[in-house]
């Protein structure tokens, strides 16, 4: 009786109750799985057992039914030799046969209401069992994109990032100081011979262009 207490009791769980109140729904959600996919072998088992027991009292009723033949054709024989005696325990011996047929016909009709039974409780049981699976993969969904939120954000607003930002402050800050001091030892520097020479070729150059520039502005006037 402990199977079909169990798969009843499978049946009708909510399995949305349960994880609500779970307070690790992952785990619970794991454990409902294995549950259900243990009851649902033991059921198929059952039902394997009780398809052999059918075909096994089909069998006996086979020879029984042979049986009875037999035993009518020695009735007939007892009376065709004046053996009434004989041919009446023959008779018996068949009612024996065809009561014994009844009674395995009973129990195979028994067996037939328990394997229906059995074909429902397992549709029963695969529909609770996919619901459950859809259930895990929502909640390891959620979880890991949970676990993913949380790694993001302690990324961009946790306190190693805030302290990696802030020593990349320090080091922009001494890069400055590196090229400012780098832009001051430019200021005032001696000039030497060749730059005051350069200034003079440059300022030639300027005249020249300056020159040939009016030169042209008096012509076409």
């Amino acid at each position: 009786m402990g199977i079909f207490s169990r798969t009843r009791d499978i049946i009708a769980a909510n399995v949305t109750d349960l994880l609500d109140k779970a307070e690790d729904p992952a785990k619970m959600v794991r454990m409902i799985i294995s549950e259900m996919e243990d009851t649902l072998v033991e059921v198929r088992a059952s039902a394997a057992r009780t398809i052999a027991d059918q075909k096994e009292m089909r069998r006996h009723i086979i020879k029984l039914e042979g049986l009875q033949s037999s035993w009518t054709e020695k009735a007939e024989l007892a009376l065709s030799k004046d053996r009434e005696d004989l041919a009446k325990a023959a008779l018996v011996e068949r009612q024996k046969a065809a009561d014994m047929c009844d009674q395995l016909n009973a129990e195979i009709a028994v067996l037939e209401d328990a394997l229906r039974a059995y074909e429902v409780d397992i549709a029963k049981l695969q529909k609770k069992l996919s619901e459950a699976r859809a259930r895990q993969n929502s909640v390891e969904t959620r979880l890991e994109s949970a676990n993913n939120r949380y790694r993001l954000r302690d990324m961009y607003a946790g306190a190693k990032t805030a302290d990696a930002f802030s020593r990349f402050d320090v080091m922009e800050r001494r890069v400055d100081e590196a090229e400012g001091r780098a832009d001051a030892a430019g200021l005032g520097a001696i000039r030497t011979l060749d730059d005051e020479i350069a200034d003079l070729r440059s300022n030639d150059r300027v005249d020249a262009d300056l020159a040939a520039l009016k030169a042209r502005l008096n012509k076409e006037g």
